[in-house]
């Protein structure tokens, strides 16, 4: 499970489930809660709290629900001691996750309370950054491993520069951390957790295997991706420079893979606007990047068709709530 919260790239939640019931109201919620022995996981001393969502089910306030579950283990402690534990949603001793759909309740002990896509080298974000987790899986799914160069010329906040130079390292996007959720746990094993970290940093490769690059019309964005690199623990391998996509050039070597984050056009009227940037990734690529494979990914079909490349692979994502597609372009001259 340590390793799981340190290594793990592409989840945003490691649970232990506790309790797996069919509740029908949040009195039987309460009831099947309290009926847990809550001083094997905690003590009146130690905060807590609770995170919930509710699907297409009796119950259906996620509030509500959560505050049951609270209520039954405060009361549960009020009446064996005489005192309850109090509530931190910040940073609690015991985090707790509950999940309800269709009736079927699972309480979870929460390993990581906070996301684990918050890496930590993100303070400052451009207009609708790309979720680190999601950049990460982005390119695992590529098949990237960090054996040839990686370049973003439109790299915003420089998610897909900084999760490819972890990748290459073999560095864990959980490294830098400074808490999890375990770690209020009963059973949490300093010892044990600060061999599993040793380990870890023991297996990171002092330099990149092939050079990663990232470029942006925008200064601010150039500026935010060098600082967030830097945070990282990467700054000093990676290289941002200000230019249009239609100047970036590739780096000396063998070919390698351009992945961009276009913008979407969600806006009325964008759509038209980003035609030309779309058509640009397409001729930039065909004209001076000839051998390397370009991945293309964008929520709108449209602007993806203006690319004019013939397309390899498309697979579906989500960015949030959106559907979104990842393309694949080999590139030919």
């Amino acid at each position: 499970m340590y390793r799981a919260n340190l290594w793990l790239r592409t989840a945003v939640r490691i649970l232990r489930p506790i309790l797996e019931v069919e509740v029908g109201s949040p009195d039987e919620l309460y009831d099947a809660v309290r009926s847990l022995d809550w001083a094997e996981y905690t003590n009146p001393d130690r905060t807590l709290a609770v995170d919930c969502n509710v699907r297409d089910s009796r119950i259906t306030h996620s509030q509500y629900a959560a505050r049951r579950v609270k209520d039954a283990i405060c009361d549960q402690f009020r009446d064996k001691t005489g005192r309850r534990p109090s509530v931190d949603v910040d940073r609690p001793a015991l985090g707790l996750n509950l999940h309800i759909h269709r009736d079927q309740a699972v309480l979870s002990l929460d390993a990581c309370w906070d996301s684990l896509h918050k890496r930590g080298y993100r303070p400052i974000q451009t207009r609708a950054p790309l979720n680190e987790a999601l950049a990460a899986g982005l390119l695992l799914h590529l098949g990237y491993d960090g054996t040839v160069p990686l370049v973003d010329f439109m790299c915003g906040s420089g998610t897909f520069t900084v999760e490819g130079s972890w990748l290459a390292l073999n560095r864990p996007p959980g490294l830098t951390r400074k808490w999890f959720g375990f770690s209020g746990w009963p059973d949490f094993d300093a010892g044990l957790w600060s061999a599993v970290r040793e380990e870890a940093r023991r297996g990171v490769l002092p330099k990149l295997p092939a050079p990663i690059l990232g470029s942006d019309v925008r200064r601010d964005a150039v500026a935010f991706a060098r600082e967030n690199a830097k945070l990282a623990g990467v700054g000093h391998l990676l290289r941002f420079d200000r230019m249009d996509l239609k100047d970036a050039r590739p780096p000396e070597g063998p070919p390698g893979w351009i992945v961009v984050n276009p913008p979407y056009g969600e806006r009325l009227g964008e759509e038209e606007e980003l035609v030309p940037l779309y058509r640009a990734i397409g001729e930039t690529a065909r004209a001076y990047w000839p051998g390397w494979r370009l991945a293309v990914f964008t929520a709108n079909p449209r602007l993806a068709r203006q690319i004019r490349l013939k397309r390899s692979r498309t697979t579906p994502f989500f960015n949030g709530s959106l559907e979104c597609n990842l393309y694949e372009f080999p590139v030919f001259a």
